[in-house]
């Protein structure tokens, strides 16, 4: 993809508003659950699996996905491929941190796999390959998760989408730190496997 000028850099707000739609939060309350009050409080996929909704967790994967693959396909539709990236990335930070939340969202895989898919098919679906493996071989949807992440990347620059390549590892980079608690539980022995109610 391009580079970014002046004009496309005003696709970084629709993306970061679009990423910071809580969708986690906004299904689990359909069913007068607050899933800040369920096991890690994350509002992401795995979180609102703990409720024992698989049809809302699925939903939660599909529309989070969705807000990132949206916002990349948005900004190359008028702004073109130089936008495409910047509104992905900003997507995902809209997740992470959003703003109808007081910053705190949630850890951003799927809507990471769904930048990628939209901006880098192929990485994408490498990205997705690895999750599902990597969360199925372990039980950890955090190892699958950050696997993912290192795997979009390093896809990406394979071949040879340069531009793509760094700003998804600039996001790979957040998810791991985001991850870091999972990391300190994964070495203690103490990390929930997927499935575990909160």
């Amino acid at each position: 993809m391009g580079s970014v000028d002046g004009a496309q850099l005003i696709w970084f707000l629709p993306g970061y508003l679009l990423g910071s739609i809580p969708f986690g939060l906004l299904l689990t309350r359909m069913i007068g659950i607050d899933i800040r009050s369920v096991g890690s409080g994350n509002i992401g996929t795995t979180n609102v699996l703990r409720t024992g909704n698989k049809r809302l967790a699925a939903a939660t994967l599909l529309l989070d996905a969705g807000k990132g693959a949206a916002a990349v396909l948005l900004a190359r539709y008028f702004a073109g491929d130089g936008a495409a990236m910047l509104a992905g990335l900003a997507a995902f930070i809209g997740h992470v941190w959003p703003v109808w939340l007081k910053f705190r969202g949630g850890k951003g895989v799927a809507t990471l796999l769904g930048v990628a898919l939209a901006a880098v098919p192929l990485a994408g679906l490498a990205a997705l390959l690895t999750w599902l493996g990597g969360a199925l071989l372990t039980r950890f949807s955090s190892v699958g998760g950050m696997a993912a992440a290192v795997a979009a990347p390093l896809a990406a620059l394979a071949m040879g989408k340069t531009h793509s390549a760094i700003t998804l590892a600039i996001m790979a980079a957040i998810l791991i730190w985001k991850h870091r608690d999972n990391i300190v539980r994964l070495r203690a022995g103490t990390e929930s496997r997927i499935g575990a109610k909160g």
